[in-house]
C-alpha cells in the first residue's frame, strides 16, 4: 500500500494526526491529511445488502467461535504493535485484527488503478473520542477501507466535546471540501446544524454508532443493542442459576442519556431479568466513562449491598464497576459489560468480568466509508428500518471462558 502524508498549520481547534498515530493536539498543532490505495483492490458502488454486510461485519471478532481469550488478547497486542494506536494511562489499546498480507502480484501484471468513481474522493470523520479504545477501532475501520478504496480521509477528534463537534465538523465542511462526512457524533442532539450545512452543500452524512438528533442523515450503522442486551441477560441468567445464587437482586449502570441508542442494551437486558423474576435495585448513569463507572458501583453496593449482577452498558463503565467491586472483595457479584473492548477480555481472562457483548467497530467504521461511497458515486442504500434509515450489526456474546456464545440469540 502507499500512504502518503502532508501537514498544513491547523484552524484553531482539536485536530489530531491522521491515522493509527492519531493522538490529542493542542490547539496550534498540526493537523494531518491522509491518502493511499492498495494496488489490485477495485470497489463496486452497487447497492450494499444486508447478506454483505454481514459478511464484511464478520471480519474480525466475529470470525471467532469458540476461540479462547488468551488468542484474543494476543491478536490485539498484534494489532497494537504493528499500528502503534495511543491510548491514555488507564485506556486499553484499540482491538483489532490483522489481515494476511495479500500475494505480490507477478512481475508482468501491471497493479489495478484505483477505480475512476473514488479517485480524488475526499472523506471527513469525526470521531466521538479517539483515546477510546472503542473509537480507536472505529477509526482504523474507517482509515483502512478508505486506503483500500483510494479514498482521501481527513481526521477530527471531537474529544467528546460537543463545541468542538459542532465546530470541527463544520470545517470539514466548509474549510475541507469533503464530499462526505462520515461522524460518530458525542452529542447527538447537537448534529442538527451539522447535518443541515452539509445537505446544503449535497454532502451526504453517514452517522456511526451513539444517535442520531432526529436529523435527516443519509444513514445510521447501529449495533443490534437492545438484542445484545438480552444476551447478556440470558447468559446472567444461566450463571446464576448454575451458581446456586440467593439473591434475587441486580443493578444496572447506564450510558449518558443523549448516547439514545446505547439505552436499548439496559433496556434488553432488564426485560429479560425481571422477566425470570429478578428485581432491579438500582440504575444510575455514569456517562461512558470509568472514573464514574467506578463511582457508580460503589454508590450501588453503599445503598444495596444485597446485588447478585451488574449490567454495565458499555465496558470503560463496567472496568470502573470492576474496581470498585474489587475493592470492595465483592467477587460474588455478575459483571458484565457491552462493546468487546480489549480491556473487558483482558478482565475476562483475569475472572473479574463475566462477560461482554461484543460490538464490532472496525467493521462499523468501514462499512460508513462504503455506504458514503455509494452515495457518492450515485449509487442507494439498503436499510434494516427504512423509516429511521439504520443499518444494523451484529453482536455477539463473549462468556466467562473467552468464547463466543454462539448458543445464545438476541430474540
Amino acid at each position: 500500500m502507499s500512504t502518503t502524508f502532508w501537514s498544513s498549520p491547523a484552524p484553531a481547534g482539536n485536530w489530531t494526526n491522521g491515522g493509527a498515530e492519531a493522538r490529542r493536539a493542542p490547539e496550534a498543532a498540526q493537523f494531518t491529511k491522509k491518502e493511499g490505495c492498495v494496488p489490485g483492490v477495485t470497489c463496486s458502488s452497487a447497492e450494499i445488502n444486508r447478506e454483505n454486510k454481514m459478511k464484511r461485519l464478520g471480519d474480525g471478532l466475529f470470525m471467532l467461535k469458540k476461540t479462547r481469550i488468551l488468542a484474543l488478547v494476543l491478536c490485539f497486542a498484534m494489532a497494537i504493535s504493528l499500528a502503534a494506536c495511543s491510548s491514555d494511562s488507564g485506556t486499553a489499546p484499540a482491538p483489532s485484527t490483522a489481515a494476511p498480507a495479500a500475494p505480490a502480484a507477478p512481475a508482468d501484471e501491471a497493479p489495478a488503478e484505483t477505480p475512476a468513481e473514488t479517485a480524488g474522493l475526499k472523506f471527513g470523520w469525526s470521531v466521538y473520542d479517539n483515546q477510546q479504545e472503542f473509537f480507536q477501532s472505529m477509526t482504523a475501520g474507517v482509515e483502512e477501507k478508505a486506503a483500500e478504496m483510494g479514498i482521501q480521509v481527513i481526521l477530527h477528534d471531537q474529544q467528546n466535546d460537543e463545541t468542538e463537534m459542532v465546530s470541527g465538523a463544520t470545517r470539514l465542511i466548509n474549510d475541507e471540501g469533503v464530499d462526505a462526512l462520515v461522524i460518530s457524533p458525542c452529542k447527538p442532539e447537537a448534529l442538527s446544524s451539522i447535518v443541515e450545512l452539509a445537505k446544503q452543500k449535497s454532502i451526504p452524512v453517514i452517522i456511526c454508532d451513539i444517535g442520531d438528533g432526529g436529523t435527516d442523515k443519509d444513514a445510521i450503522i447501529v449495533s443490534d443493542m437492545y438484542g445484545g442486551g438480552r444476551m447478556a441477560g440470558k447468559y446472567a441468567l444461566q450463571l446464576l442459576e448454575a451458581a446456586g445464587t440467593a439473591s434475587k437482586n441486580y443493578a444496572v449502570i447506564r450510558c449518558e442519556a443523549s448516547a439514545v441508542y446505547a439505552a436499548r442494551r439496559p433496556e434488553g437486558f432488564k426485560d429479560v431479568m425481571n422477566d425470570a423474576g429478578y428485581t432491579m435495585v438500582q440504575e444510575l448513569t455514569a456517562d461512558s466513562d470509568q472514573t464514574k463507572g467506578y463511582e457508580a458501583m460503589q454508590d450501588i453496593l453503599a445503598a444495596n449491598p444485597d446485588i447478585a449482577a451488574v449490567f454495565a452498558a458499555n465496558d470503560p463503565m463496567a472496568l470502573g464497576a470492576m474496581e470498585a467491586l474489587q475493592e470492595a472483595g465483592r467477587s460474588d457479584v455478575l459483571l458484565f459489560g457491552f462493546n468487546g473492548d480489549a480491556g473487558a477480555l483482558e478482565a475476562i481472562a483475569a475472572g473479574t468480568m463475566q462477560g461482554t457483548v461484543a460490538q464490532d467497530p472496525k467493521g462499523i467504521g468501514a462499512l460508513g466509508v462504503e455506504l458514503a461511497n455509494t452515495l457518492c458515486t450515485g449509487g442507494s442504500l439498503s436499510y434494516d428500518d427504512a423509516t429511521n434509515k439504520e443499518i444494523f450489526a451484529a453482536v455477539q456474546m463473549i462468556g466467562k471462558d473467552g468464547e463466543v456464545l454462539t448458543d445464545l440469540t438476541a430474540d
